[in-house]
């Protein structure tokens, strides 16, 4: 699993609007909005892969002006891991 954490910056006017389309992208959370248009996000993806596709899909949402990556951290999946005794 891929945990990243992102600041995204918008549009103060459209920060409603983008607070609502990232809080509905699966595997993103919207951990805080502030008055001059940052949001703190989390993205929690299977892969690396998925994580830079949704990252990129933040990136494309109308009033967002940036997306900036500040963490991001992989750790297997236990479930998916074998035993061995």
């Amino acid at each position: 699993m891929n945990i990243s954490s992102v600041v995204v910056h918008a549009r103060s006017e459209a920060m409603e609007a983008v607070f609502h389309s990232l809080a509905a992208m699966a595997g993103v959370e919207v951990h805080a909005v502030s008055e001059v248009g940052r949001l703190i996000v989390s993205i929690e993806c299977a892969s690396d892969r998925e994580t830079a596709e949704v990252f990129e899909d933040i990136q494309k949402v109308d009033g967002v002006l940036s997306a900036s990556l500040v963490y991001s951290h992989f750790e297997p999946d236990p479930d998916s891991e074998l035993v061995r005794c």
